[in-house]
């Protein structure tokens, strides 16, 4: 089986243990996406593995699988997002920064609203809310219908009126 092929099985793989994650079977997704890598390493694979992880809240296996996942394709994204996300779970704001940056330069990505609304948390966190506004709005700006997002603008704009 040529490269394409086994890289086309592997994603088909993903999108299974994708469809198990979203009705919370865990494990049966964990063992698809690690099927997958069997099969074809894909940056997929490892970054949507690692948000499985996470659900589990191991994130330091998330942030490894994401690193895999930009050791294969350093333009994908969601796993800078993620990284960045599971320092924002672990409390360590400055970590969480230079990812959720780098998810914002990054050439293979659909959603950048993921990013500014997790800087716009993570800015909140620190106190600067004007700041974290600016993120929350551009948020919305990619994506008028997150709905966090949308609530965060709601709400700090009120809290910034008083």
């Amino acid at each position: 089986m040529n490269a394409e092929a086994k890289r086309q099985e592997a994603m088909e793989l993903v999108g299974k243990a994708y469809q198990r994650q979203m009705k919370g079977r865990m494990d049966e997704a964990l063992a698809l996406y690690d099927q997958s890598l069997q099969v074809f390493p894909t940056a997929e694979a490892y970054t949507f593995r690692g948000w499985a992880k996470s659900a589990r809240r191991d994130f330091e296996g998330a942030i490894a699988d994401c690193q895999k996942a930009l050791d294969l394709d350093p333009e994908f994204g969601n796993a800078y997002n993620d990284i960045g996300a599971y320092y924002l779970e672990l409390g360590q704001l400055d970590d969480a920064l230079p990812w959720l940056r780098m998810a914002l330069k990054a050439q293979r990505y659909e959603s950048y609203c993921f990013p500014h609304f997790n800087l716009g948390r993570v800015c909140e966190r620190q106190g600067q809310r004007e700041q974290a506004l600016f993120h929350y709005r551009m948020a919305v700006e990619e994506n008028p219908d997150y709905g966090p997002a949308v609530q965060a603008v709601t709400r700090l704009e009120a809290a910034l009126k008083r």
